[in-house]
């Protein structure tokens, strides 16, 4: 009887299908995603990697001493991140959101040490001799080890991470995300755009990158190293400030 009754419901599906049914059709749409999504994920990916910031400070000092993948390495740990944090979003994880707000204060004291670490080694840096040769010598270990560096760095800005949550809610309704596929379709824009503007960075520093001589080269350490220092203690001295009752003004 079983057998029989499901057989019974397929034949009805399959007749709904050839019939076109709106039940049918209803179905077919949800696996399309609505084709507006993926040039305004573009852009907002775009938008959320432009910025100047502590992560884009890290990944032109990278570009300029190590090349193109060094940029790339460095910026592929930024897209990731950014991904991670549109992923929650498009998934509606409120809770993390919530938790971001709930632990927002150790969230930027850890964002403000580590950059201040990060500036404080960066500027203690000494520049390869020979960084503009064909043969890089810096190892398949150093590019890769950039990319947990500027992830950690994307999530552990609580600034960042509310500002994505926020446009995306924003866009999301703008473009009417209505379902699973919408959504994913949005956060692999996102990451495409994030992905394009770091290939794009790391390819215009490449090519200038030969100009910076040894002294430069150590120069550029040491402004990047005060840039993320300098990030770094505003963060900490926001909270320092929030601590003596001045309020919050990040």
């Amino acid at each position: 009887m079983l057998s029989a009754a499901w057989a019974a419901g397929v034949a009805a599906s399959l007749q709904q299908a050839r019939n076109g049914s709106p039940g049918c059709d209803d179905l077919l749409m949800q696996f399309i995603p609505n084709p507006f999504i993926i040039p305004v994920g573009l852009f907002i990916g775009v938008l959320v990697s432009a910025p100047v910031g502590p992560v884009n400070v890290l990944c032109i000092q990278r570009a300029i001493e190590r090349g193109f993948w060094g940029g790339v390495a460095a910026g592929f740990g930024a897209m990731l991140g950014d991904g991670l944090i549109a992923l929650c979003a498009a998934l509606g994880v409120g809770a993390i959101s919530g938790a971001i707000q709930d632990y927002h204060d150790i969230i930027q004291a850890v964002g403000g040490v580590a950059l201040i670490v990060f500036g404080i080694r960066l500027y203690l840096t000494k520049p390869p001799v020979d960084a503009h040769t064909d043969d890089d010598p810096h190892s398949l270990l150093e590019f890769l080890w950039d990319t947990p560096k500027t992830f950690f760095l994307t999530i552990t800005n609580p600034g960042a991470v509310l500002g994505l949550f926020a446009i995306f809610g924003g866009v999301s309704s703008f473009v009417e995300v209505r379902t699973t596929i919408d959504a994913l379709t949005m956060v692999a824009a996102i990451v495409a755009g994030s992905f394009l503007w770091w290939v794009g960075l790391s390819s215009l520093i490449g090519r200038i990158r030969h100009r910076f001589a040894v002294e430069k080269l150590r120069r550029v350490n040491q402004i990047a190293g005060i840039l993320l220092i300098g990030f770094g203690a505003v963060l900490i001295g926001d909270l320092v400030w929030k601590a003596a009752g001045g309020g919050r003004l990040l």
